[in-house]
């Protein structure tokens, strides 16, 4: 029963020396085999010669530690962390304990104590799992979109973003456009090109952005729709959010793949910038589709063509808003003061609603019943608002523009009190003179000492 409870070392250990009781192992040799010094290894021979095999144990095996915890502290310790901690974790339950109650044990003891006792759970036992959602039967019925903020030239260039159109019932790549950050004017440009190459879907599936969905319930303006679901709308396309990054999942799973394989071939390729990248990408989109690609459950394309007229779509895929003009034929634009210049149509727009319409070139056109309005810029003076929420997609790109903007900015010439005052130098300190054989006044009475001097004599 000894030999069966003892470990592997001790078994070694038993082997070795029964050789040496043999005579069939020197005692230098057995202590370079089990590591130990000749001294020990005489005292484990006289152990087994005295005690046997099961001697050659360590003595505390199966006794309690000396250094344990008492019952009666630990109780004390659950009995707290049961009546004030009882949703704290072992690490925020330890500190606490220190300073409230001045209890000190380990973090990790206590994080045993909490888990024999239910009222911690390890992260393996809180994960949660999300039951995976079929794909839809029917290519064009549900593309999942989103944008990926990533280094996708690496040091090569600037960090950038890149939009991803996934079909839900293919895994077809569907589009991708490098743009700079996730904005309107990037998803109506992307989206400018799905429809000219696949048509209209049935909906796009998308996360909780800004871009797609009204975070303020009681938004006033906007009929609860951004400008990119304002589109969509007017193009018969609707756009679902998705409640969690699991539920849009093959979009997310996309994401990951191309941050290895498209930034392994931009490599290879020896691309650097955003307008190579995106010359690059219907060369990668094919091979990719081609190669990953599955055929749908059904054979039908739901995609619609756009019968559409140029015109048309650039005035879909745009900001447009209503703005309301003041008594001066003016309005507010973008921290800009935009004026309507005066005209038989203008005069009768005091106290009405004009719509803008803003594009992606920073052009502007002011529309009353369909009828384009001039204008002028009032101020031209545009940055941006301080202390303005700014979503973390956006950060980076809103950066380097208040960057760009401080750079173009002329610093201020300060002047000082003597300055504003008209005060000239007169090209000596104040104070006392230290110069006296150059100045003139001195040398002036000087020479008249000297005459008088002269005259005397």
């Amino acid at each position: 029963m000894g030999l069966i409870a003892m470990s592997e070392r001790d078994l070694q250990r038993i082997e070795v020396l029964s050789k040496v009781m043999a005579g069939r192992m020197t005692l230098v040799a057995a202590s370079h085999v089990l590591d130990l010094s000749t001294r020990q290894v005489r005292r484990l021979l006289e152990r087994i010669r005295t005690g046997g095999g099961a001697s050659i144990r360590h003595k505390a095996i199966g006794r309690p530690s000396n250094n344990r915890i008492g019952d009666g502290v630990r109780d004390y310790a659950m009995t707290l962390v049961r009546e004030r901690y009882a949703d704290f974790g072992p690490t925020l339950a330890t500190e606490k304990l220190a300073e409230r109650d001045g209890l000190r044990v380990s973090r990790e003891t206590l994080r045993g104590w909490m888990s024999e006792a239910g009222l911690w759970l390890s992260r393996k036992q809180r994960r949660t799992f999300h039951q995976p959602r079929l794909r839809r039967e029917a290519y064009g019925e549900l593309v999942q979109i989103d944008g990926s903020d990533h280094r996708w030239f690496e040091d090569r260039g600037d960090p950038c973003t890149l939009l991803v159109f996934v079909d839900d019932a293919t895994g077809k790549l569907m589009q991708l456009r490098f743009v700079r950050s996730e904005s309107a004017f990037s998803y109506f440009e992307a989206l400018a090109l799905y429809l000219k190459d696949h048509g209209a879907p049935i909906a796009f599936y998308s996360d909780k952005h800004s871009v797609f969905r009204v975070a303020k319930k009681d938004a006033k303006g906007g009929q609860g729709m951004t400008q990119f679901g304002r589109a969509l709308c007017e193009l018969n396309i609707e756009i679902l959010c998705a409640n969690s990054s699991q539920a849009k999942g093959r979009v997310e799973r996309m994401n990951r793949t191309l941050q290895d394989r498209l930034i392994k071939d931009l490599r290879l390729e020896g691309i650097c910038g955003m307008d190579d990248g995106n010359a690059f990408l219907p060369q990668f989109m094919e091979r990719y589709n081609q190669r990953f690609a599955i055929a749908p459950t059904r054979s039908d394309n739901l995609h619609r063509p756009m019968n559409l007229a140029s015109d048309r779509l650039r005035d879909i895929l745009c900001k447009r808003e209503q703005r309301y003009v003041g008594s001066q034929l003016t309005f507010s634009f973008e921290r800009k003061r935009i004026m309507l210049q005066e005209t038989e149509m203008t005069r009768g727009l005091v106290g009405r609603y004009v719509e803008t319409y803003a594009y992606a070139d920073d052009r502007l056109d002011v529309r009353w019943k369909g009828y384009s309005l001039p204008y002028k810029v009032f101020d031209k003076e545009q940055r941006v608002t301080h202390a303005a929420i700014t979503e973390n997609k956006r950060l980076g790109e809103l950066l380097a523009y208040i960057k760009e903007r401080q750079d173009q900015q002329v610093k201020p010439v300060v002047k000082s009190n003597s300055a504003k005052n008209g005060y000239k130098p007169k090209g000596r300190k104040p104070g006392r003179r230290m110069d006296y054989m150059n100045d003139p006044a001195v040398i002036a009475r000087r020479e008249k000492a000297l005459l008088r001097q002269q005259v005397g004599e």
